[in-house]
């Protein structure tokens, strides 16, 4: 029997494919070991109802573990980052064709 739940825990080591282009972006965010397995959710400015998610997943890029949440598909605007139900960054700007970073390890 497959245990699809220590599956997905498992630290990814093959490439992230994201969809990009035109009016589409992309965002990764980079957290510290802490909130691994964690959720960090998106909204667009001025709709903070209106929230997606992605769970903080372990990456390894060669010897080293990144952290990082993965959101592909951003439509190009301003967005609120939050996690445990508080936003914790406002004003993010992700714009069509690219990826946007933000640092969340300090």
């Amino acid at each position: 029997m497959h245990d699809h739940h220590h599956a997905h825990r498992r630290p990814r080591s093959e490439h992230v494919v994201l969809e990009l282009g035109g009016d589409l972006g992309a965002l990764v965010v980079f957290t510290g070991a802490e909130l691994l397995h964690e959720e960090i959710e998106l909204s667009p400015a001025g709709d903070d109802a209106a929230r997606s998610h992605k769970d903080v997943l372990e990456r390894r890029l060669g010897a080293r573990s990144a952290y990082a949440a993965v959101f592909d598909r951003v439509p190009a605007g301003a967005y609120t980052l939050w996690h445990g139900g508080e936003a914790r960054t406002r004003g993010v700007e992700v714009a069509g064709g690219a990826v946007a970073e933000l640092d969340w390890t300090s």
